[in-house]
């Protein structure tokens, strides 16, 4: 039943990628001047969770590399290498940089030094769920690179901008800005369509069922991918010469739970303890988690950074917001609301 597993896969990156021709042209004229040698402005890539943020700047980077010879790429997700030194030491062992790096024992400012001296092909750095970068200035050094052309990837402007100092915000507001929107249901059924034809066998699911994949996705391609892959995945171990509508059903659940499970496993230690905190005694408004939180750990962030973590969780549905600004109450999202496949 499964042709090609890679095509289902959530990171894998299309020959050509659907419903983003103008963002994908946006994104390879902002980086077209390192493929003569020149310095390229930084790149804003915005929009919800699942609207091909990071495969369209993946697919990007990786087209100007077949193009052009001298020219690099590295991608770090910032969700998972939160610190200064993790993001740095990422970039550095991907352009090979870390041989005589001990990570114990190596100061900051010395993986900066690396990063200037480097004299290798222009390298462009995706830098994916930048928001969640403890020391935002990080931008900045690269930014002030001209080897090195930055992408950041965030869910928001805003909430990048609000983390970062008066003098970081005037040049990220004078950089490109790619901004993406959810996809319509006929959208994603392309996406959805032309991951089928290169990835399964003919004839195992229907047209109405990847508009119902689709439908059920409510504009995330990540979800309506992960529906698809649980579902092929569910009737080949069982099987089945096609995708019936009760394990398209299950399936719909399974995505959904891998997904929550991913973004869970992807939290911050902080980030944690706030949504334990949640999850313990919520609803809960935003002063009375930072008491909590407060309590809880040792060296407690900001009010603003944890608004942040609670913006964040929301953005990807762990947890949900009821009421205005001034009376906003935080719980956990309940799973079984979420739109089914039927």
């Amino acid at each position: 039943m499964i042709r090609d597993a890679r095509v289902l896969r959530a990171g894998f990156v299309p020959r050509e990628v659907e419903h983003r021709d103008a963002e994908v042209n946006h994104l390879s004229s902002v980086l077209e001047p390192i493929t003569n040698g020149e310095p390229a402005d930084t790149a804003i890539v915005t929009g919800p969770s699942g609207v091909g943020k990071t495969c369209v700047s993946k697919f990007v980077t990786e087209r100007l590399r077949e193009e052009v010879l001298d020219v690099e790429a590295t991608y770090v997700n910032c969700w998972r290498n939160y610190s200064r030194f993790r993001t740095l030491y990422q970039i550095l062992d991907d352009i090979g940089a870390t041989i005589d790096i001990h990570r114990q024992s190596t100061p900051h400012d010395e993986l900066i030094d690396r990063l200037q001296q480097y004299d290798g092909p222009r390298t462009v750095v995706i830098l994916d769920e930048v928001d969640q970068l403890e020391d935002p200035s990080l931008i900045y050094d690269l930014h002030s690179m001209e080897q090195f052309a930055v992408i950041c990837i965030a869910n928001k402007e805003e909430e990048l901008f609000s983390r970062v100092d008066d003098r970081l915000v005037s040049r990220l507001r004078s950089s490109e800005h790619v901004r993406m929107d959810k996809y319509h249901n006929e959208q994603l059924y392309d996406i959805l369509s032309a991951r089928t034809k290169w990835g399964l066998e003919n004839g195992v699911i229907t047209d109405e069922q990847l508009y119902q994949i689709a439908d059920a996705a409510a504009g995330d391609a990540r979800l309506a991918i992960g529906m698809l892959r649980s579902a092929a995945s569910t009737a080949d171990r069982e099987n089945h010469e096609e995708v019936t509508n009760d394990i398209l059903r299950d399936a719909a659940e399974d995505a959904r739970a891998q997904i929550k499970q991913k973004s869970l496993d992807s939290l911050t230690p902080h980030q944690r303890v706030v949504y334990d905190i949640i999850r313990d005694h919520g609803p809960l408004g935003p002063s009375e988690i930072h008491d909590r939180y407060t309590e809880a750990v040792d060296d407690p962030r900001t009010k603003r950074t944890v608004r942040t973590y609670l913006s964040k969780m929301a953005q990807y549905n762990l947890l949900e917001a009821e009421g205005t600004s001034r009376d906003r109450e935080y719980s956990l999202v309940d799973s079984a609301a979420a739109s089914p496949v039927s």
